[in-house]
């Protein structure tokens, strides 16, 4: 009897793995690099959050402009204040699909480079990006990594002239999340 209840315990323990599709983060980091050769302009934001849906594809990643940290006190207050305007666009968002996400094997360690498409809403504007995205599975964990560069002009960011050969135009960004299931229970 022992000896059944364990092979239906390890059935349904497998079942569950394999049929979840839905993973979230609250820990999600981006970096983001607006250098130039005058001036280092870089920041980091540990607290985005992101949900994925696997069986869809379905893809979304909310970020607090506010928690972006910069070496410089004043850096960051120039940021928030005159550049992203947090008060007034306090959240970036992108909503987007993960190309063949069926490729993702969660039951199996290695790592799967996608495509990743969709829409990013910045200070105000929305535009649509297009990336390619490395989702890994290691011991049953979830993760996944993405660069890609934006043009402050197409969000309409500002960079005053006094500033203008001190803060790059195109901005690089850096994304790394580490994902867990999803309950919905």
């Amino acid at each position: 009897m022992k000896k059944c209840f364990l092979i239906l315990a390890s059935v349904a323990t497998s079942l569950f793995a394999t049929a979840q599709t839905k993973y979230f983060t609250k820990t999600g980091r981006i970096f983001f690099n607006a250098s130039s050769p005058l001036e280092k302009i870089e920041a980091i934001n540990d607290k985005s959050t992101s949900v994925i849906d696997l069986s869809t594809g379905q893809i979304e990643f909310g970020v607090l402009m506010k928690a972006f940290l910069f070496e410089r006190a004043l850096m960051q207050e120039h940021f928030n204040e005159n550049y992203i305007e947090s008060d007034k666009f306090p959240k970036a968002l992108f909503k987007g699909t993960i190309a063949d996400a069926s490729s993702i094997d969660k039951s199996k360690d290695g790592t799967y480079p996608v495509k990743v498409k969709g829409t990013l809403t910045l200070h105000g504007v929305t535009k649509e990006i297009e990336t390619m995205a490395t989702f890994t599975v290691k011991n049953g964990a979830l993760s996944a990594t993405t660069d890609f560069k934006i043009e402050a002009a197409d969000y309409d960011i500002e960079i005053p002239s006094v500033v203008k050969d001190k803060v790059a135009k195109t901005i690089s960004i850096n994304v790394q999340a580490n994902y867990e299931p999803l309950k919905t229970s």
